[in-house]
């Protein structure tokens, strides 16, 4: 055996099967010996013998790490929530810690928070079902109000399905994590909001970012997937390709190009995914969003979600669709399955608010001009530069020129919004979780608006901000 194995170790020719054989049998024998070694190898571990009394010196000297890390009583979150204590509800104005403020700081677009005629049927919900029962959807959850309410929102969007969801924020992140998987592909605006990063992280999928609103890098980035899929024909067919963008951008202030969006889903065969948080309610004519401002069907995307806490004076959130699309998400998406349903008090609002919309285009049309009101008016600020369309409800003021140092910038405008509330302005600067954000926008003072803005209103924060920045950027 042993001259087999040098004859086939020194050979230049083909070795023969008897030399492999030998070979074979020799590695084999080594590492069974091997195996046997380790088996039978003894360990010895030295082990310390303790007293009573030093076993309970050592309990009593350990000092176990804390859950969570220690917070200051004097952290700056925790002051400034102090120092921003809402009384009532946030409708046009905003009463802080007793002082009332023009509110340009929370999402209730056609200033429907507090309409009188939501609150009754409110009311009405909250003696005839109490708080709800607590319950998912699927576990009891689900009352005849909720039916309603859907079938309600399949009237007005012209679907054949539509699911409520109880939280705004879980909706994207839910849906997007239920139709794409492990190993499929999406493709993502770079300006997306935070819950539809949430939902890329979730969905554990592969994912690439264009340029914001930017359809020659989309289209590229399609074009690559397809050579891709050229390549690997086998794992193409099992790769499911979703293109996630919001109606209108909460970070930007603008909207997406949907007709390019909805072009590029037929030629590369891709599914459209769009979120209207921000324009449900608010583009086109009577409200219905998106595809109603460009003349498209909603039977051109594929996935509809939105958060109904921006327009509909409640909570919660939406998606509608084809009923084989929805049926899914009914079964498998997290934040429907898992989570508690609305309560039907706020159900309730959400119809009433389907009904003013049923009623008049008046709301809708008065917040579209309420918007270029305000885009004219901030738009001559010395030291801050507007973004945002006019149609916008969502706008962003921006340093002029920037310090160069993000922090040096977000404490810059942290003091314009001091500086508003004493003078009767409510102001917020964005806050970004920057450790989890794909990309960081720059900091800004964004701007909500509401229906109900008047003039002079509008005029007074004009004038506040003005003082602002000639006093704390000493313009």
């Amino acid at each position: 055996m042993a001259s087999d194995i040098l004859a086939l170790l020194t050979a230049k020719s083909i070795p023969t099967i008897s030399q492999v054989i030998s070979l074979r049998f020799c590695f084999e024998i080594i590492l069974v010996g091997l195996l046997i070694k380790l088996l039978l190898k003894s360990r010895h571990f030295d082990q310390i013998q303790l007293t009573e009394e030093e076993k309970e010196q050592v309990v009593q000297e350990w000092t176990p790490e804390p859950l969570v890390p220690t917070v200051p009583a004097d952290h700056e979150l925790i002051v400034r929530m102090k120092e921003n204590v809402v009384q009532g509800f946030a409708g046009k104005i905003l009463k802080i810690n007793g002082k009332e403020c023009i509110n340009m700081a929370t999402f209730n677009f056609l200033g429907l928070l507090g309409d009188k005629s939501v609150e009754k049927e409110s009311i009405k919900r909250l003696r005839y079902y109490g708080v709800g029962t607590c319950g998912p959807r699927g576990f009891y959850g689900t009352t005849d109000t909720h039916l309603e309410c859907e079938e309600r929102f399949c009237d007005y969007m012209d679907t054949e399905m539509a699911v409520l969801y109880s939280h705004g924020f879980l909706t994207v992140t839910s849906a997007m994590a239920t139709y794409s998987k492990r190993h499929d592909v999406i493709f993502c605006d770079m300006g997306a909001s935070f819950a539809i990063t949430q939902g890329l992280r979730v969905s554990r999928s592969n994912f690439h970012f264009f340029r914001h609103n930017d359809m020659d890098h989309l289209e590229e980035l399609l074009i690559e997937h397809q050579k891709w899929e050229k390549q690997n024909p086998k794992k193409a067919k099992l790769t499911k390709k979703l293109i996630v963008v919001e109606a209108l951008y909460l970070n930007i202030g603008d909207i997406c190009p949907l007709p390019r969006i909805v072009e590029f889903r037929d030629i590369y065969k891709v599914r459209v995914m769009v979120d209207e948080s921000f324009s449900l309610g608010i583009l086109g004519k009577t409200g219905r969003g998106i595809t109603e401002h460009y003349g498209l069907s909603i039977k051109d995307i594929d996935v509809f979600t939105a958060d109904l806490e921006n327009t509909f004076a409640s909570v919660g959130g939406l998606s509608v669709g084809k009923k084989w699309v929805l049926d899914k998400q009914r079964m498998g998406s997290l934040g429907y399955a898992y989570s508690a349903s609305q309560p039907p008090l706020c159900v309730g609002a959400i119809i009433q608010v389907i009904n003013i919309l049923e009623g008049s285009n008046e709301f809708v049309t008065e917040c579209r001009q309420t918007c270029e009101m305000v885009q004219e008016k901030l738009s001559d600020i010395d030291g801050l530069r507007l973004g945002g369309l006019p149609l916008s409800p969502v706008k962003h003021l921006y340093l002029s020129k920037s310090s160069g140092d993000r922090q040096t910038d977000y404490d810059l405008l942290q003091r314009i919004v001091v500086f508003a509330k004493t003078e009767g302005v409510a102001l917020v600067v964005t806050e970004y979780l920057n450790d989890m954000e794909w990309y960081l926008p720059d900091p800004s003072l964004r701007i909500a608006v509401n229906r109900t803005h008047q003039p002079e209103d509008i005029d007074k924060v004009v004038n506040v901000l003005r003082a602002a920045t000639k006093e704390i950027l000493s313009l």
